[in-house]
């Protein structure tokens, strides 16, 4: 027997799945099929559309595709699969038993602003089985016997199997070894007072749980021992309440130490992602320690994520959010003062993130007004916000949204207003985390767009960077900030000293003109102090080139 499971990417609140990243929906999959004995290749859609594969898996016993996105972003380096894309590899290959999984089971867009489309009936003539529940828990249980049920949801028992069984598919995956592997934790949102009106959380994943510390550590030195080097804590609703279902419901930063202090010596990267600002500020000291312990064994660069998702009190109360502002404030200070400190190259260890969704329910041109209000609050008070992310919402059936979205008034005019602020605070933003001269290292380039390579690390939501320099595609480079976009910095190539830079590259340093750069270029003696400069450019310079 022989299967085939095609990632078409994932991207949840609490998961990441488009390159670089992997789902742990892949790794526990192919553990299933394996622990049954069946043969288990693994390719991502990318590769199918690279070679045009569409047609290839007939000799398959099983087609498995696992993809869905839940919340609506822009992505880099590659892009989720289609609904046509899936249509198109079931049809062409009548062979194989056919199976989806993964989030889009419960409901299919690929933008903000819409309803999910229901798959069973635009599939019912191309697809065997559609699974809503965890696809590991019906690939285990379906060669074997017919008590099966598509809705069935795993335990951390059996995920925990797989997850060893299924590790080595991940050296099938086309950017290996540059990937970043998701690292389940838990399952569900440990809110007490009910789900956000849009949350698709408690559909997908039901009942809070936590996964036993031991049994994370072991399967990071599993992947680490495939040449896995890069991970990310992001299967989790709220990380920093990870621990606390065997502490009474309280943080538990003692657990925090004993995972951390285990594994850091086994990664090259090592982020987290999702937190709940009303937590942080609730239960104040212990996760200012939990904080300080992970800024002080993880990569720089790292985000706590905040759902904020609006600063309206009256959106936030009718979309069961209950954001308190003040506690928003408290946590982005504690976040700050815990984790803002940089490395020697400059970078913050860990920063908060925040999230805002328009489309819910309520809202006013006031909105607006008040999400602007505070994120100026905050940039006023100094602290420091890694990324903003602002999206309209994705509204998926069974949520409280989709079933009052006729309520919803969406003033796009205010929405395009907010976005053009946005530039603005972004690019402001930038400058104070990433001050000139900030060195980020490990630089992947992975598109050119006339004269600039783009690129970005491997890590969470990591800075987009442009760079007139020479660079390789798929080659990693240092990059030295020079200047900025509203989401994106440019960079030159950290390895060159100021005389070997191009003027391009020369010109483009914040402040340092076409003719200033010709004039640089142009210089016999490298010394920034004997130039014929003006003191603002010769500032510009040193602060570029420090030492």
């Amino acid at each position: 027997m022989r299967a085939v499971i095609i990632d078409g990417y994932v991207d949840e609140p609490s998961v990441l799945g488009v390159p670089p990243y992997i789902s742990p929906y892949i790794r526990y999959s192919a553990g299933a099929l394996i622990y049954r004995s069946i043969e288990t290749d693994y390719i991502t859609i990318d590769e199918i559309r690279k070679n045009d594969f569409f047609s290839s898996f007939d000799s398959y016993d099983y087609i498995i595709i696992i993809a869905g996105t839940t919340v609506p972003g822009h992505y880099f380096m590659a892009t989720p699969i289609s609904l046509y894309e899936i249509k198109k590899i079931f049809d062409y290959n009548s062979r194989p038993l056919k199976v989806l999984g993964g989030p889009i089971a419960r409901g299919y867009t690929l933008k903000g602003g819409s309803s999910a489309l229901l798959l069973k009936d635009y599939l019912k003539e191309s697809v065997d089985f559609v699974i809503p529940g965890d696809i590991e828990k019906f690939l285990f249980k379906y060669p074997v016997s017919d008590d099966y049920n598509l809705e069935e949801r795993s335990d951390y028992e059996l995920t925990d199997m797989l997850s060893t069984l299924g590790a080595q598919i991940v050296t099938k995956h086309h950017m290996f070894p540059n990937v970043m592997l998701e690292i389940d934790v838990s399952r569900g949102c440990d809110r007490k007072d009910g789900f956000c009106s849009f949350c698709t959380e408690p559909l997908t994943h039901g009942a809070y749980r936590e996964r036993k510390v031991s049994s994370v550590i072991s399967e990071i030195k599993t992947l680490n021992s495939l040449g896995v080097r890069n991970f990310r804590f992001g299967r989790s609703a709220n990380f920093l309440a990870y621990g606390s279902a065997v502490n009474k419901n309280l943080p538990n930063p003692a657990l925090f130490e004993e995972l951390y202090s285990e594994i850091s010596g086994l990664s090259d990267v090592l982020h987290t992602d999702n937190a709940n600002a009303d937590f942080i500020a609730k239960y104040e000291k212990e996760c200012r320690k939990i904080i300080g312990t992970i800024a002080k064994y993880n990569t720089s660069g790292d985000i706590l994520s905040f759902g904020v998702e609006t600063f309206d009190p009256e959106v936030s109360q009718k979309n069961r959010l209950y954001n308190s502002n003040d506690s928003i404030l408290k946590a982005v200070q504690i976040v700050n003062e815990e984790g803002g400190w940089r490395d020697s190259d400059m970078i913050p260890k860990i920063l908060p993130g925040i999230n805002i969704l328009y489309g819910l329910l309520g809202e006013t041109k006031d909105t607006y007004e008040k999400n602007i209000e505070y994120l100026k609050m905050i940039y006023d008070k100094k602290f420091m916000l890694r990324r903003i992310n602002v999206r309209q919402v994705m509204v998926f059936p069974g949520t409280f949204l989709y079933d009052n979205r006729e309520k919803v008034s969406f003033d796009k005019k205010s929405f395009v207003r907010f976005k053009e602020f946005m530039t603005e605070y972004d690019s402001l933003m930038l400058q104070r985390v990433f001050p000139i001269g900030t060195v980020i290292r490990n630089i992947l380039p992975q598109e050119n767009r006339g004269e600039i390579s783009f690129g970005r690390q491997i890590g969470t939501y990591p800075i987009l960077c442009g760079t007139y320099s020479d660079v390789k595609m798929d080659v990693f480079f240092d990059g030295k900030v020079v200047d900025y976009g509203s989401r994106s910095v440019t960079v030159i190539d950290n390895s060159k000293r100021m005389k070997d830079l191009s003027v391009r590259e020369l010109s483009s340093i914040k402040g340092i003109g076409r003719k200033t750069a010709e004039a640089v270029f142009l210089s016999q003696d490298s010394s920034v102090d004997k130039m014929i400069l003006e003191r603002k450019q010769k500032e510009i310079l040193q602060s570029v080139f420090k030492g």
